[in-house]
């Protein structure tokens, strides 16, 4: 909403303009030879409105069958999130099967952050802890997601927690909301580990650049224990995103990786679930429900 993004990739909303976001429409007409009527298409920018004359640069042709039918999917995890958390992981996470290592996301129960917990797994940590802000989420992680422990910030102690449930330390954090959350994990991190730096949600209103600045006691630590965070955007790594949504779609549908969704229905509740969504209130991705193609 800033006039000053503080992202290249992402433009300020306009007053008197309709507001824009991820979203998967329908082609109605075409006057463009590489889309035709019926076919699904998928932007970073979709105008928040049932109808809309685009241009194609930004749009992306969607496939029905790798989505299974369910168009949505290419709003989260075989889209935008899934990608993020995969590449993210296997980037800047370096995760190594057998290693025995400790993996803590941020976030855990968005769109991103559920699914990373799971991928994680997938791609070979031991031991799995996610950070978010309920009970009934913490519920969900452990008991349908497959993590090891949750830790319920509006209520427990981090810190406390974090030295109960991860004893040997931790060796990747996969960052979504920055802030006192993320410098409590990297008091904890051991040496030669990794935080993948994918969002920073609890400083997005304060006037900061992005990455924000860190508190110098953070900063040291860092550098005395060689721990690697480096900002990570999935649009660098477009050469990946199909091979990456292939790997996720394989997973949903065998059942590895389960999808959660938290779904308001009609277009004039688009307001009601952004704000929504800055509160936490989405399991998994937050979608509206617009109309059925």
């Amino acid at each position: 909403m800033n006039e000053d993004t503080g992202a290249h990739y992402l433009s300020p909303w306009q007053l008197d303009h309709a507001c824009e976001g991820g979203g998967v429409g329908v082609v109605i007409d075409s006057q463009h030879k590489d889309f035709k009527q019926g076919d699904f298409v998928e932007s970073f920018n979709l105008p928040w409105q049932q109808y809309s004359l685009l241009s194609p640069d930004g749009l992306r042709k969607l496939d029905p069958t790798l989505l299974g039918g369910k168009l949505s999917l290419a709003l989260g995890a075989l889209g935008m999130p899934g990608a993020t958390a995969l590449l993210g992981i296997r980037e800047k996470g370096h995760v190594t099967p057998g290693a025995n290592q400790t993996f803590v996301v941020s976030g855990a129960a968005g769109a991103c952050g559920s699914l990373a917990g799971q991928i994680a797994r997938l791609e070979g940590a031991a031991h799995v802890v996610g950070i978010c802000g309920s009970e009934e989420k913490c519920k969900l992680l452990r008991e349908e997601l497959g993590f090891d422990h949750a830790i319920n910030y509006r209520t427990d102690n981090v810190a406390d927690r974090l030295k109960e449930i991860c004893p040997r330390g931790i060796d990747t954090y996969f960052d979504n909301v920055g802030g006192e959350i993320s410098e409590t994990v990297i008091k904890q991190m051991n040496a030669g580990s990794h935080v993948i730096l994918c969002g920073q949600i609890s400083v997005y209103n304060k006037d900061v650049p992005y990455p924000p600045p860190i508190p110098q006691v953070v900063t040291d630590i860092l550098k005395d224990r060689n721990i690697t965070r480096e900002r990570f955007l999935v649009l660098n790594y477009q050469d990946k995103f199909q091979e990456s949504l292939i790997q996720l779609a394989t997973w949903v549908h065998e059942g590895k990786l389960k999808v959660k969704e938290t779904v308001m229905e009609g277009i004039e509740k688009t307001g009601e679930a952004f704000v929504s969504l800055m509160k936490g209130g989405n399991v998994g991705k937050m979608i509206v429900h617009v109309a059925d193609p």
